[in-house]
């Protein structure tokens, strides 16, 4: 049985996680098969972006075309991480985070959403979208 993915430690810096979660770079490729799947990112329920191929796209959330332009590589890191830290009031899952969550189903408890590198591989995607 697999074990849940662990949550990696992170620190903060202003509106930013300036390191990277993993030692090992983010990947585009993966991150934009992240962001546009529906069973695992599931991004666009509430965002839009260049996915012209996607239909269905949603306008709740920020569209993240440009997004790698208005946000730098840690600013991007932490909104994906959780974006509450940045505005609380924002309706989007935190991705890698687990304590002080209230909604969450039993299934889910104690598990992230996104694991590490899954985090870095959609930063790496978002950068190029300039």
């Amino acid at each position: 049985m697999a074990q849940p993915a662990a949550i990696v430690a992170y620190r903060i810096v202003g509106d930013a996680i300036p390191a990277p979660l993993t030692s090992t770079s983010g990947d585009a490729a993966r991150g934009r098969a992240i962001v546009t799947s529906r069973q695992v990112g599931l991004c666009l329920l509430c965002h839009s972006g260049p996915f012209p191929e996607e239909h269905l796209q949603g306008t709740i959330g920020t569209s993240l075309a440009g997004a790698g332009a208005r946000w730098s590589e840690g600013q991007l890191r932490l909104r994906v991480v959780d974006s509450r830290r940045v505005n609380p009031a924002s309706p989007m899952p935190s991705y890698h985070r687990i304590d002080g969550l209230s909604a969450v189903a039993a299934a889910y408890r104690g598990k992230p959403v996104l694991d590490a590198q899954q985090v870095e591989d959609v930063v790496a995607l978002l950068r190029t979208l300039r």
